[in-house]
């Protein structure tokens, strides 16, 4: 007689073993809880054994509730203060066992405690705390999603120029990194696609958010919430696949940057017209030059240039500073522009020159109306 041979079952790869215990036992019991929730077990201990030991007085011993806080109390603290009257045989039986249990909590709470205090926490609470202060009183500030290799550039950029910025990062070795970094960066361990997140960084204060996150997916949620929890903040984003821009633009992103792209146009520019590209990169380069672009609006303007065309303004001899585009009330862009051009509502120049020129700019404009001797407004 044939014996059947039993079937083989498959055996489960070790990932999704530890999945199906996970969702049979509940995942919460495999993740590390830290010393925080320690603490908040003594506390509960403590409070709980506080109850008993007055609720116990009064029911076996009849005290009032002063009578028997304060008989928990000296039995606690083991002082060994004169009894409110003497015990009954069911009180001392009492008495002895919530002794013996308030040695346990009271061991387990020391040991909580030096346990948050040892490792770290403590200290890193205190840390938590301070950068949570320092971020609520942030204004007109940059959220900066991502702390990869892109997010580090664009920190470093701010931090040049210094441009108040807060990162968002989940990844716990991007956050040790700006943990062990000399930079003085504000930052929040979270999820930027989270609502609350964004709303820690201070989002409704934000005058923009860059999210930098290396999948596309997030990127277009976080915009997406980004632009819900704040209509009015500039958004940018990265982008890797082509068809992820349309995307991005409709869930709210003002513009989509797409570095590889940008990469690559570089690399091939720099074959048929390369002394303009190192050039380009060579002002762009903050850490090597001292060139830096500026954007002037209609509404920056003193009421006394609006109106007038460049010529009329004189704004390089007075500054050095060159007007390299004009950018149009509809979003085209005139380079070079004539010095018959007028600045209208809506409509900006871009401006080229070192940080002296510019400088100079600002404070040619801020002393416009006195220096020509109009009544300022």
């Amino acid at each position: 007689m044939r014996r059947r041979k039993r079937p083989v079952i498959p055996k489960q790869p070790e990932k999704e073993r530890f999945s199906l215990v996970g969702k049979i036992k509940g995942a919460e019991f495999f993740q590390y809880t830290g010393s925080y929730l320690r603490i908040r077990i003594a506390l509960i201990l403590l409070v709980t054994s506080l109850a008993l030991g007055v609720g116990g007085f009064m029911v076996l011993e009849g005290y009032s509730f002063r009578e028997a806080f304060y008989m928990t109390i000296i039995t606690i603290s083991t002082v060994g203060y004169t009894e409110v009257r003497p015990l009954s045989p069911n009180g001392q039986i009492f008495v002895s066992g919530l002794i013996l249990l308030y040695i346990g909590v009271f061991s387990y709470s020391v040991s909580a405690f030096t346990f948050y205090v040892i490792q770290g926490e403590f200290f890193k609470q205190i840390h938590l705390n301070f950068l949570g202060k320092k971020i609520k009183e942030l204004r007109n500030h940059v959220i900066l999603c991502g702390f990869g290799k892109y997010g580090k550039e664009i920190a470093a950029h701010f931090m040049a120029h210094r441009v108040p910025f807060v990162v968002i990062e989940k990844d716990e070795e991007e956050v040790q990194s700006i943990q062990k970094g000399t930079a003085r960066i504000l930052y929040i361990q979270d999820d930027a696609t989270h609502d609350e997140a964004l709303v820690k960084a201070g989002i409704e204060h934000a005058s923009a958010m860059i999210s930098a996150l290396p999948d596309d997916t997030e990127n277009v949620f976080t915009v997406l919430t980004a632009r819900q929890l704040n209509p009015r903040i500039n958004i940018i984003s990265r982008a890797r696949d082509p068809r992820s821009q349309r995307k991005l633009m409709r869930a709210g992103a003002n513009h989509v940057v797409m570095p590889e792209q940008i990469g690559g146009f570089f690399m091939a520019t720099l074959v048929s017209k390369p002394g303009a590209v190192e050039f380009f990169s060579f002002i762009t380069n903050h850490y090597g030059s001292d060139i830096d672009f500026e954007e002037l609006h209609y509404e920056q303007l003193p009421p006394a240039c609006q109106g007038h065309s460049i010529r009329d303004l004189s704004l390089r001899r007075a500054s050095g500073a060159n007007i390299i585009g004009f950018k149009k009330a509809n979003g085209e862009f005139v380079v070079n522009p004539g010095p018959e051009t007028v600045l209208e509502p809506g409509s900006s120049f871009i401006f080229m020159g070192n940080s002296d020129q510019l400088h100079a700019l600002h404070d040619y404009l801020d002393h416009y109306e006195s220096s020509h001797g109009m009544p300022s407004s």
